[in-house]
């Protein structure tokens, strides 16, 4: 599965906005809208992709460590009616298996 680089409108806006914002206050450089446009797209296709693989490696290692312990987590165990019941005759218990 590849990463949608697509923005909405308004969500480009406001990261060229904030691009243009950094330049200027920390770099003593003015971007044009379509300078902060165009670097966007470069930050896009060759820097986030980084960041994109990560993100996908720590959830998958997060998902490994959930799954782990799977079967004690989600174990329920079987053959408990006999023990629940609460039965005058004192109940019928199951064999326990060896």
């Amino acid at each position: 599965m590849l990463m949608d680089k697509s923005f909405s409108k308004n969500q480009k806006a406001e990261i060229t906005s904030s691009l243009r914002r950094y330049f200027t206050e920390n770099l003593d450089c003015d971007l044009s809208e379509m300078q902060a446009g165009f670097l966007l797209e470069y930050l896009m296709n060759e820097i986030a992709p980084f960041a994109y693989n990560k993100g996908v490696e720590d959830a998958q290692k997060c998902f490994l460590r959930m799954t782990e312990d799977l079967p004690s987590t989600c174990f329920q165990e079987p053959m408990t009616f006999w023990k629940n019941q609460k039965s005058v005759s004192g109940g019928v218990s199951r064999k326990p298996s060896a």
